[in-house]
């Protein structure tokens, strides 16, 4: 027994020392050895290419389809002394070191050490139990029918949430540049920023505005005025303002309005706010309003033309081009008809 134990020990040893490319060469040297000595031994149907190969394959993996064998007595040796003890090893070795590779690189993908090749993505910086999962559902569902991607970006030592849906990419810090390479800053379109700390939003967000000026980054200050700092300095930055007094003050005055707040936000509930850029020609918001309600049961609700948000504008109002239109439906209209805005 201690001899099998030591003999197991040093056969583990070899085979965590062995690297690819000797297994490689190993595997070559077996191959020219076995169909030498067949060739030696006279064994005619064994010797070719493709024969050989598949006579190594069934020897190796010990399956023995019985189709084919030695005929010749030192070809019998040759399999017996040969080719089996040394094809069942190798094939062993190569299936063992091929599935502990995929293995590893499955762990590494779903610990996120690895870099995702994703661009045009949408990237979350941060985790939190309490938030990021129905942050992550709500975007599921936001983009279902772009398929964009998402790349979860946390330096808490988690796994993937969601490893059929997302990417994930854990880092050390959200300003180490090496770290957020991998998550592929530089190419992502939209970046949320939900941390703790509102230095640490503010160090995230203006290393993420150096490193992709061209992204919608997306985050929330509770100290108001730091957003208005960055807002300064990243033009692109988009701070989500607390309207949680104002909604308490409101229901007060108007019971039940929260829900209608609530809905509005949030894509499973029925309804929901949409925001498209309007590309037909110049109308009224007159016109615009009773297409978009006649031919897709939607509600326009607001417009912006670079000045902010305009509520419930004047049915006058002109609309051009270019033009952000704000409007309530069941789903976001994908395909509009921008020739019948006439």
């Amino acid at each position: 027994m201690p001899i099998l134990q030591k003999l197991h020990r040093w056969f583990t040893a070899k085979f965590n020392r062995l690297s690819g490319k000797n297994l490689l060469i190993a595997l070559g040297i077996y191959l020219v050895l076995a169909w030498v000595l067949l060739d030696i031994a006279q064994e005619e149907a064994l010797t070719p290419f493709t024969d050989f190969i598949y006579y190594i394959m069934v020897t190796g993996s010990t399956v023995g389809y019985g189709d084919m064998s030695p005929q010749t007595v030192m070809g019998k040796w040759v399999t017996a002394l040969f080719i089996i003890p040394g094809g069942v090893g190798l094939f062993a070795m190569v299936v063992g070191r091929l599935a502990a590779n995929a293995i590893q690189l499955w762990k590494a993908r779903l610990m996120g050490h690895r870099k995702v090749n994703v661009d045009n993505h949408i990237l979350i910086l941060g985790w939190s139990e309490e938030r990021t999962p129905h942050l992550i559902e709500m975007l599921l569902h936001e983009i279902k029918s772009t398929h964009q991607a998402i790349v979860l970006c946390s330096a808490q030592q988690i796994e993937n949430p969601f490893p059929s849906k997302i990417e994930f990419v854990h880092v050390s810090s959200f300003t180490d540049e090496q770290d957020m390479a991998k998550a592929g800053v530089s190419k992502a379109k939209t970046i949320i920023i939900d941390l703790d700390s509102d230095n640490d939003i503010m160090a995230a967000g203006l290393n993420c505005a150096n490193e992709n000026p061209n992204a919608h980054i997306v985050t929330y200050f509770r100290d108001a005025h730091l957003g208005t700092l960055l807002k300064q300095h990243c033009k692109n930055v988009e701070c989500i303002p607390s309207i949680a007094s104002e909604m308490i003050a409101k229901s007060a005055v108007d019971p039940g309005s929260s829900q209608l707040h609530y809905e509005l936000v949030n894509n499973a509930l029925g309804m929901t706010q949409y925001m498209v850029t309007y590309q037909g020609q110049a109308t009224s918001f007159n016109t615009v309003f009773s297409r978009f309600k006649q031919k897709y049961d939607a509600i326009l609700i607001a417009i912006n033309q670079g000045e902010g948000l305009a509520l419930n504008p004047p049915l006058e109002h002109a609309i051009k081009q270019g033009d952000v239109l704000v409007y309530i439906a069941d789903e976001r209209i994908t395909k509009i008809d921008w020739d019948a805005f006439v």
